[in-house]
């Protein structure tokens, strides 16, 4: 009887896969070049953590964001907004 994958199971054998692609991928290359790429990848890496956090933080926000932006919207169609002073100056 044959056993079916999970999920998963389908999702980790897919990203092992991946991973074994961009390893050959880079074997071909010298030592030195392997290095750089795998700090690219960090930073690339990182950035994306950092995309991933932002969007996560709007996503939660974003309700208290639009409704703020409706009442500055309001607030200036009823002329009551005043201008916002630039730092740095009274």
């Amino acid at each position: 009887m044959q056993e079916t994958s999970t999920k998963s199971e389908i999702d980790l054998m897919a990203t092992s896969a991946t991973i074994a692609t961009m390893v050959k991928m880079l074997e071909f290359f010298p030592e030195h070049i392997q290095e750089r790429t795998l700090e690219h990848l960090r930073e690339y890496l990182q950035d994306l953590r950092d995309e991933l956090k932002w969007d996560e933080s709007f996503a939660k926000t974003r309700g208290k964001l639009v409704a703020a932006a409706r009442q500055a919207t309001k607030e200036i169609r009823e002329d009551k907004s005043t201008p916002m002073r630039k730092r740095g100056r009274a």
